[in-house]
């Protein structure tokens, strides 16, 4: 089944932005807490990487094309962690 985030070959979401060199890696601090958040997280044994992908792949499509990289994992933990009581 396909969800809203396997947009492989479909037509009318413009061109993908290729940047050469010297982007950083974060685009403000709360982007690398979250990715720090989600390794503590994951390491701690709240949740493993397949779910983690599949929270971010069962967001609805309407949040997940409105949402940037990082707000889409800051979902999922929040999610996660009220799935499995936790939050």
């Amino acid at each position: 089944m396909s969800r809203v985030h396997d947009m492989g070959g479909q037509h009318g979401f413009g061109p993908v932005p290729v940047v050469v060199g010297g982007e950083p890696p974060f685009h403000a601090d709360w982007e690398a807490r979250v990715f720090a958040l989600s390794r503590a997280l994951m390491g701690a044994g709240a949740f493993n990487v397949d779910e983690f992908r599949d929270a971010i792949e069962s967001l609805p499509p309407e949040t997940y094309l409105a949402s940037s990289y990082y707000e889409r994992w800051l979902m999922a933990m929040e999610n996660l962690l009220e799935a499995k009581g936790l939050a």
